[in-house]
C-alpha cells in the first residue's frame, strides 16, 4: 500500500488535481490569472497549500478516529442507520462528524455539498466540451450552429449524469470508487510526463492511452466484480503496464505531428531535453531557459520544498519543535533556491521576448 503510490501511482496515473505533467485541472489555474509569471506563482502556491498543508487536517481527524472508534463495531454504533454491508474503514470520517455541535456540523456540510457541486459541474460541463466541441462539431458536424450546440451540450449534460449515476449502484464504498478512479487513469501519467521531452509524441498516442486505461480499467473492474481474485494494487500495475504498451506501440505506428507544429511548440513553452535538436534549428536551443541543469535543479528543490514544508508542519503539530525547525530550515533554504532559478529562467525568458 505504500511502495505502489512511493514508487508507481506518482508517475503512471492520472488523477484529478494531481497530473503528472501538468492537465486540466492545472491549466484552468493558471489560466485564470492575469500573466504567465502569476500563473506559475499562483501554480506553486496551490502545491504548497494542497500537499504541505491541507493533508494534516486530515491526518489528525484518522489518527483521533483510531482513538474514538478502534473497530468497525464503534463506527457501527455511531451510524446505526448505515447497512451493515456499507460499514468499513472508510465510514470513520462521517462517523467523527457525529462529534461535531450542530453550527460546526452545519458548517462543514455546507462545506462539503459545495466541493461536491462545484466538483461535478466541472466534470459535466468539461465531459460536455470533448463530446460537443471536439467529436461533433469537429468531426461530425462542423458547421452546427451555436444554439444547436447549447441544446446538445444540455442533453449530454442529463446524459453524462444519468450514466454516472447508475454507475454509482455498481460501486460498494467510496475506497473502491477511488480505486476505480485511479485504474481509468492508470499509465497515462507516464505519457503526459513524456510529451514535454519526446517530440515523437503526438495526438494519437494520448488518445490511445486514454482509450486504453478506461477500456483496461472497465475490464478489470468487470472481472473483478465477477470473482477474479486480484487486488486493487496489483489491477493498477496492470493497467499501468497494458496501458503503456499501447500507447508506445501507437506512438511508432502513426506518423509524427508536423514539424513545423513542433517547432512553434517548442518557440513558445522551450521544453527539456536533447531530443528536440532534431526538430529545431541550431540557434532556436540557445538561451538560459534552454538549460537542463537548471531546470531539473528547479524541480529537486521544488520538491524539496513541498515535502520539508509537510513534514515540517507535522512535526511541530506533534510537538517535535527539534524536528519541525529542522524540516523548516530546510524548506527555506530550498524555497530561496527556487526563487533564484525562477528569477534567472524568467530574465533569460524576457531576453528571449525581447
Amino acid at each position: 500500500m505504500l511502495v505502489i503510490p512511493l514508487t508507481i501511482q506518482w508517475w503512471s496515473v492520472w488523477y484529478p488535481g494531481a497530473e503528472p505533467g501538468g492537465g486540466s485541472y492545472i491549466a484552468q489555474r493558471m489560466l485564470a490569472a492575469k500573466d504567465e509569471k502569476n500563473a506559475l506563482a499562483a501554480t506553486l502556491w496551490f502545491n504548497i497549500a494542497h500537499y504541505a498543508l491541507r493533508p494534516w487536517p486530515w491526518i489528525i481527524v484518522a489518527l483521533c478516529s483510531l482513538l474514538v472508534f478502534p473497530d468497525l463495531a464503534d463506527i457501527k454504533t455511531a451510524l446505526p442507520h448505515v447497512s451493515d454491508d456499507l460499514i468499513g474503514n472508510d465510514l470513520a470520517y462521517p462517523a467523527m462528524l457525529t462529534l461535531l455541535p450542530a453550527g460546526l456540523l452545519g458548517l462543514l456540510v455546507a462545506s462539503l455539498l459545495s466541493a461536491y457541486v462545484s466538483t461535478m459541474s466541472t466534470h459535466l460541463n468539461w465531459g460536455c466540451s470533448y463530446l460537443v466541441h471536439d467529436l461533433y462539431r469537429r468531426f461530425l458536424n462542423p458547421g452546427a450552429s451555436e444554439k444547436m450546440l447549447v441544446w446538445l451540450s444540455r442533453i449530454m449534460t442529463a446524459v453524462l449524469m444519468i450514466v454516472s449515476g447508475a454507475t454509482v449502484f455498481l460501486l460498494s464504498t467510496a475506497g473502491e470508487a477511488f480505486h476505480l478512479l485511479l485504474s481509468i487513469g492508470a499509465g497515462t501519467g507516464l505519457i503526459y510526463l513524456l510529451r514535454w521531452f519526446w517530440w515523437r509524441i503526438n495526438a494519437w498516442s494520448e488518445i490511445a492511452a486514454m482509450a486504453a486505461s478506461f477500456s483496461i480499467a472497465l475490464a478489470l473492474f468487470i472481472a473483478r466484480k465477477a470473482g477474479l481474485e486480484m487486488s486493487s494494487y496489483a489491477a493498477l500495475v496492470w493497467a499501468v503496464v497494458l496501458t503503456t504498451i499501447v500507447w508506445v506501440v501507437v506512438t511508432f505506428l502513426t506518423p509524427p505531428t508536423e514539424r513545423e507544429t513542433l517547432q512553434r511548440f517548442y518557440r513558445k513553452v522551450r521544453p527539456a531535453g536533447r531530443g528536440w535538436a532534431r526538430i529545431v534549428a541550431p540557434e532556436d536551443m540557445t538561451g538560459p531557459r534552454d538549460s537542463l541543469s537548471l531546470a531539473f535543479l528547479g524541480w529537486v528543490l521544488g520538491c524539496t520544498f513541498v515535502y520539508s514544508a509537510l513534514f515540517g508542519t507535522g512535526a511541530l503539530l506533534y510537538g517535535h519543535p527539534m524536528q519541525g525547525g529542522v524540516c523548516l530550515t530546510v524548506a527555506a533554504g530550498a524555497g530561496f533556491g527556487l526563487a533564484r532559478i525562477v528569477s534567472r529562467i524568467w530574465r533569460g525568458g524576457d531576453a528571449d521576448r525581447r
